[in-house]
C-alpha cells in the first residue's frame, strides 16, 4: 500500500509552496515566479526544476541538488504551520488503522509514494499524528525523479528488501487524488485507487484509468473494500 500524502491523506495548507518561496529567497535572493502548471500530482525533482528555470538561475539542472538539500534541511521549522494549519482529510487516519490489522497479519505493508522530498513528507503526516501505521523508510519520495512513475519500482525494492516479499505488478497498490498517481500505477502494472478529494472529481480519475475511484476516505469499509477490489481485479 503507497499512499499518497497532499490531498489524500492531508491538506497541508501550502506549506510546500512556502518552503519553495523561502528556498529561493535565501539562496539566490529570487522570489518564487508564477508557473505554466500546478504542483499537483508532480514530485520535488520536476517540480525544481522548473521553478529553478522560470527563476532565471543559471545552470538549473545543477543547482537541484543543492536546492532540494536546503528545503530538507528547512522542512522540520514547518511543523508549528501544520499543528496549526494542517488538516488531516475525512477518513485518513481510520483507513490507516483500519488496514493495520492486516499488517499485523503479514498482509499489508502501508508506506508513502509521494512528490514531496522524504523530509517534507514526515512533517506533514508525523505532525498530523499518521505515522503509527506507516513504515516511511520503505517509501518512495519526490527527490527521486521528475518522473512519478519511477517512485515504484524504488518503492516495490525498498519493501522487498524490508519483508522478503515479491511486491511486483497489482499486489502494490497506490492512492492518490491526482491523474499523474493512476498513471504512475497504470505504468508500472500496479493497482490504481483514485480519491476525489483533491482537484480532480471522480469522472477524471476515472478517465485517467483508476481501477477504483472514491469520492474520498470517509467511509472506511468502502476504502478498504475498494483497495482489495482494485489489488485483485
Amino acid at each position: 500500500m503507497l499512499w499518497d500524502v497532499d490531498y489524500t491523506l492531508v491538506k497541508a495548507d501550502g506549506v510546500g509552496i512556502r518552503l519553495y518561496r523561502k528556498a529561493l529567497a535565501e539562496m539566490y535572493g529570487l522570489e518564487l515566479p508564477s508557473l505554466t502548471r500546478s504542483f499537483g500530482g508532480r514530485t520535488d525533482t520536476a517540480i525544481a526544476l522548473e521553478v529553478l528555470s522560470v527563476a532565471g538561475v543559471p545552470d538549473p539542472a545543477g543547482q537541484v541538488v543543492p536546492f532540494q538539500a536546503f528545503m530538507s534541511a528547512r522542512s522540520a521549522e514547518l511543523a508549528a504551520e501544520m499543528r496549526e494549519h494542517g488538516v488531516v482529510l475525512p477518513g485518513a487516519a481510520e483507513a490507516l488503522a483500519a488496514l493495520a490489522a492486516a499488517q499485523q497479519r503479514g498482509e499489508v505493508v502501508q508506506s508513502l509514494l509521494t512528490g514531496n522530498l522524504p523530509e517534507l513528507a514526515e512533517v506533514k503526516v508525523a505532525t498530523l499524528g499518521l505515522t503509527d501505521h506507516l513504515d516511511l523508510t520503505i517509501g518512495a519520495y519526490g527527490d527521486v525523479s521528475a518522473v512519478r512513475a519511477d517512485l515504484v519500482d524504488v518503492a516495490r525494492r525498498n519493501a522487498a528488501a524490508r519483508h522478503g516479499h515479491d511486491f511486483g505488478g497489482r499486489a502494490t497498490v497506490l492512492v492518490g487524488d491526482t491523474p499523474s498517481d493512476v498513471e504512475a500505477a497504470l505504468a508500472t502494472g500496479a493497482s490504481a485507487v483514485g480519491v476525489a478529494s483533491g482537484s480532480f472529481d471522480v469522472t477524471e480519475l476515472t478517465q485517467a484509468g483508476a481501477h477504483v475511484v472514491l469520492p474520498d476516505l470517509a467511509d472506511t469499509d468502502a476504502v478498504v473494500a475498494a483497495i482489495r477490489r482494485a489489488a485483485t481485479a
